[in-house]
């Protein structure tokens, strides 16, 4: 009687090993950066009024809102030394609401929202789902924290 060998189990079987790695590589979510030059178009154009040109809160309706805009640029700080792309990711996407101005804050979720989602990684490598709008804009407040 001859011994099994894995070798020679899996050895016939190329067709199979591949269809398997593809399907293993395929079953998990697109890992894929965000794009802090796009992520600062959308800023300049949804984001500044509120949280300022250079992101510190101080955009030109800060007077009129009831909840200030926060200081964009020290999220890191306030997190530990961790950015907190988890939370900054809802807070823009909506999942994570934020009452300002008597209202929620504008969400962009809608705006953003594509068929396409991606992931991206929180300091601690856990992957969460985004569109890729809301990772380019992760990206690009994640690029302006104080040192």
């Amino acid at each position: 009687m001859r011994a099994f060998s894995t070798h020679e189990g899996w050895a016939g079987r190329p067709r199979l090993i591949g269809a398997v790695a593809c399907l293993a590589l395929g079953a998990g979510p697109v890992l894929a950066e965000g794009d802090a030059g796009a992520g600062a178009a959308l800023y300049a154009q949804h984001c500044v009024s509120c949280h300022g040109p250079r992101a510190d809160g101080h955009g030109t309706m800060r007077e009129v809102l009831l909840v200030q805009p926060s200081d964009l640029t020290t999220l890191t700080a306030r997190h530990g030394g961790t950015f907190p792309v988890e939370r900054v990711a809802q807070r823009i996407d909506g999942r994570d609401p934020l009452v300002s101005h008597g209202s929620s804050m504008p969400v962009y979720g809608d705006f953003f929202d594509t068929t396409r989602q991606i992931a991206v990684r929180t300091g601690a490598g856990q992957p969460v789902m985004v569109s890729q709008p809301v990772a380019d804009l992760v990206v690009f407040l994640q690029s302006l924290q104080e040192q």
